[in-house]
């Protein structure tokens, strides 16, 4: 199975440097131990914050100080 990648992202009206960004942050708390909620052939931080955000398991909250 070929890894998502931003491109392929069905953005719902948001920016590409959004969704980079909540994925960003979601792989950062991958890294420190969090759980992922799917399940995923990928191993890489990156792929699986994709992924969720892709598949609508995580949402993000934008705000004037950034992305929560």
């Amino acid at each position: 199975m070929r890894p998502i990648a931003s491109g392929d992202m069905e953005l719902r009206g948001e920016s590409r440097y959004t969704i980079i960004a909540a994925a960003a942050r979601r792989a950062r708390q991958i890294l420190a131990g969090a759980p992922p909620v799917i399940e995923c052939e990928s191993l890489k931080p990156v792929t699986i914050a994709l992924e969720e955000l892709n598949a609508g398991k995580i949402r993000y909250i934008q705000s004037k100080d950034g992305i929560k």
